[in-house]
């Protein structure tokens, strides 16, 4: 009877984690705690922590919830936690951003999640994203960008791309550093206006080793960590990089972002849907998950 009961429990211990082990996601781990309990405390490095378990919406200085479909969702998060749906329609390029300010900034419309004094010159940041499964058509054109914003009307010194379809010769299923200055070589403010496209200098693309969109990682939780260093005075040492579940996928060096320009540091980071051509007929949703903003490497938790 001892041995019956005995193997009994073994047998049921063994159902149960082969349970658990199917309900468990691909690609970012699931967190063993809330990703961000005590964040302050913890991790003094970093700017900003949300993992969507507790509100914090009116955090960000803008909040696009494109009419219901970028919102905060139970079951949409990592380990079926609370996490952001991205909803996009067909015909309509726009699925909601969330836009965080942090550091000094030109305005007070431009609210940062800190004291605000000061000038950040080296970033990381970290989500979780994933495509929800039958997802078609690439990467979505925009994902996430790190600038500097250096006036009341959104004049950028420096924007940190990293998005799919930079070019027309682009592959869809890959992501892209696409560095941009809003200065001239030597630090003079060129940009007026947000996206000010015919003032900005375009300082080389470098695509991603992964291909990320492809059917093998749809449906899968991804890692995504991006880092933007600042060039030093008129040295050419600017960085731009991203890696996938802790794996380096691409890299620019090299960079003279703002030549001599001191005025602000960077200031803002933005997670964003907007697909310049939908190429699909049906509603299609992505998700993100553990939102970090460091001033160190953060890595994936695991």
């Amino acid at each position: 009877m001892g041995i019956l009961l005995r193997w009994s429990l073994a047998a049921t211990m063994f159902v149960a984690a082969c349970f658990v082990e199917a309900g468990r996601s691909v690609g970012a781990a699931e967190r063993s705690e809330a990703a961000c309990a005590d964040w302050h405390s913890r991790h003094p490095e970093w700017l900003w922590c949300d993992d969507f378990e507790v509100d914090r919406l009116e955090s960000y200085f803008e909040y696009d919830i494109r009419h219901g479909r970028f919102v905060r969702e139970a079951g949409a998060g990592v380990g079926h936690s609370t996490g952001m749906r991205a909803e996009y329609l067909p015909g309509d390029p726009h699925g909601g951003s969330l836009h965080l300010a942090f550091g000094k900034t030109p305005s007070a419309y431009i609210k940062p999640v800190d004291a605000g004094t000061a000038t950040y010159r080296d970033i990381y940041w970290r989500f979780d994203l994933r495509l929800q499964p039958g997802w078609t058509g690439g990467g979505a054109d925009k994902l996430t960008r790190a600038t500097i914003l250096s006036s009341d009307r959104f004049a950028q010194a420096a924007i940190g791309h990293l998005w799919s379809g930079s070019s027309p010769d682009s592959d869809p299923e890959r992501l892209y550093l696409d560095p941009a200055s809003g200065t001239d070589e030597f630090g003079v403010l060129r940009t007026t206006t947000y996206n000010d496209f015919l003032r900005l200098r375009w300082l080389g693309a470098a695509g991603g080793q992964t291909s990320l969109f492809s059917p093998p990682n749809i449906g899968k939780w991804l890692c995504i960590e991006v880092h933007m260093k600042l060039n030093n005075g008129d040295a050419d040492d600017g960085v731009l990089e991203y890696w996938i579940d802790d794996r380096l996928d691409a890299q620019r060096t090299g960079i003279n972002w703002i030549g001599t320009y001191r005025d602000y540091g960077i200031n803002a980071v933005y997670l964003e849907q907007y697909w310049t051509s939908v190429p699909f007929a049906q509603i299609q949703q992505r998700y993100f998950d553990n939102f970090v903003v460091s001033t160190a490497r953060i890595g994936c938790a695991r």
